[in-house]
C-alpha cells in the first residue's frame, strides 16, 4: 500500500465499543431529559428537535412502531437510540449532551493502547489523519481531546460525521477524499464494520478491517483484517 492519508472509525477501531455503549450513550439517557428542559428556549437545540420531529413524522408515515412525540421527546429519542438509529440530528444532540459531561469531568475520552504512539508515528512521517464516525464532529473532538494519553486532537487534521453522507454510501468516501485532495486509493479507511468497508472500497479507497476485544464478528469480505494500528502498513 502507498498511502498518504488515513481515514479511521471510532468506535470499535480507535476507542472500546464498551465505553461508547456503556458510558457515553448511558450518560445520554440519564440527562437526557433534564438537557432537554434545562435548554428548552436554546435556539440551536430548537432547531434540531424540530428536525427530529421530521424524522418523527416519516417513521409515523412509514408505520413505525415510534413512540408519540411530546414537548420534550424522550421516549422517541431512546428509541432511536436503540434502534441505533444515524440520525444527524440525534448526534448533534448527544454531542451538546457530552459536552457538559466533558467539560465538568464526569467524562473523558478512551483509546486503545496503540492509538497515541500511532498517532505520533503517523504525524513523524506527514500522514495525513482524519475521522469518519456516525457521531457529530463535536463529539470527536471532545473525545480526543480529553483521553488519558493527553489531548490527541493535534494528530488529527479534521473530522467528519454523517454531513458528507452514510457510511454505507461510496459517495461520502469520495466526498472524503476531495477534502484529503488525494486519489482515494492513496487513502486507506480502517473500521471494524464490513458494510462501511464495502462502500469504501466502492470508491476506490483501501480498506483494512480492525478486529479489537469485543467487537462482533463481521464477514473479511475481502478486506485485511488487524488487530492493532501497529499493523497498517505505513
Amino acid at each position: 500500500m502507498e498511502i498518504h492519508g488515513i481515514l479511521l472509525d471510532i468506535e470499535g477501531t480507535t476507542t472500546p465499543i464498551q465505553f461508547v455503549h456503556d458510558v457515553l450513550f448511558s450518560y445520554i439517557r440519564q440527562h437526557l431529559e433534564e438537557y432537554l428542559f434545562t435548554n428548552s428556549r436554546n435556539k440551536e437545540v430548537q432547531e434540531i428537535l424540530r428536525a427530529l420531529k421530521h424524522e418523527h413524522d416519516d417513521d409515523i408515515r412509514t408505520n413505525s412502531p415510534a413512540p408519540g412525540w411530546t414537548a420534550e421527546p424522550v421516549a422517541y429519542l431512546n428509541w432511536l437510540m436503540d434502534e441505533d438509529r444515524k440520525s444527524t440530528a440525534l448526534k448533534a444532540l448527544q454531542g451538546k449532551i457530552w459536552y457538559d459531561g466533558y467539560r465538568d469531568g464526569k467524562l473523558r475520552g478512551q483509546v486503545f493502547p496503540d492509538v497515541p504512539a500511532a498517532l505520533q508515528r503517523w504525524k513523524q512521517q506527514r500522514l495525513d489523519v482524519r475521522i469518519f464516525s456516525s457521531g457529530s464532529e463535536l463529539s470527536q473532538r471532545l473525545l480526543f481531546g480529553s483521553t488519558a494519553y493527553g489531548d490527541l486532537t493535534p494528530f488529527l487534521n479534521g473530522y467528519f460525521d454523517t454531513k458528507v453522507g452514510p457510511k454505507i454510501d461510496p459517495g461520502s468516501y469520495r466526498t472524503i477524499a476531495g477534502a484529503f485532495q488525494l486519489p482515494p486509493e492513496k487513502i486507506v479507511f480502517v473500521s471494524d464494520v464490513t458494510k462501511e468497508l464495502d462502500a469504501a472500497r466502492s470508491s476506490g479507497t483501501l480498506t483494512l478491517l480492525c478486529r479489537r476485544p469485543g467487537n462482533p464478528m463481521q464477514v473479511v469480505h475481502g478486506h485485511q483484517p488487524i488487530s492493532s494500528f501497529d499493523e497498517i502498513p505505513c
